[in-house]
Formats: structure tokens, sequence, C-alpha cells
């Protein structure tokens, strides 16, 4: 069975968050200002800075902030066309990434098995 984000499941989150605060006031405020601190307006608008943050809750695999970022598109004026755009350029990146160390780090160690360097 799929199991998809639902309200009930932010709300639980949330409330794990405002416990996890209790145990760890310095740490978890600390952490609230600096994300509120990234999300301000600046060289990139908050639109602009919501379409990374999914792009990175996605390739990350981080079904909380998928949600949450998500959301925060659409607060944000942002299309489903253009979200879902960031979806296809978030799976390109993850693909890119997955090719990049085939061609470096596995050659790499192929390479070196190949030629009597490594052992198995």
């Amino acid at each position: 069975m799929d199991h998809h984000i639902q309200d009930e499941d932010v709300f639980t989150l949330k409330e794990a968050i405002g416990e996890l605060s209790s145990k760890m006031p310095a740490i978890m405020k600390t952490y609230h200002s600096f994300t509120e601190e990234c999300f301000k307006e600046g060289e990139l608008t908050q639109k602009e800075k919501q379409l990374i943050a999914l792009g990175v809750s996605l390739a990350t695999q981080d079904e909380y902030c998928v949600h949450y970022h998500v959301t925060g598109c659409i607060d944000h004026g942002i299309s489903p066309s253009q979200i879902r755009e960031v979806s296809a350029v978030s799976a390109a990146v993850q693909a890119g990434a997955v090719m990049a160390q085939g061609a470096t780090e596995v050659e790499w160690t192929l390479n070196l098995y190949e030629e009597g360097q490594m052992k198995q």
C-alpha cells in the first residue's frame, strides 16, 4: 500500500518538531532562525527559493519537505505545470549524478581491478 503524506502526518511532524524543540531548545531555536533567514527575500525571491527547496526535497526524497514545499510553491503563485517541471529537472539532476558516479568512481575502480592493482 502506498503511503502519501496526509495533513495528519504533517500535524504529527509538527508535534514531533515541537517535542524535539522542548528537548533541545537552543539547537532548535538556532535551526529555525537559520531556515527563516535562508527563506527571506534576498538576491533570490521567495518564489525562487521555494522552487529550489522543492527540487532539493525531491532529490533527497524527503516526503515531508516535498509536501511542505509544493504547498509553499502554490502559496507563492507557482503553477502546477511549473511544479511538475521542477520534478522533471530534479529527476534529470539525480540521473546525472548517478551517471557521473558511474563514469568516474565505478570506472576508476574497475580500471584498477582490470589492471591488477586491486584484488577481490
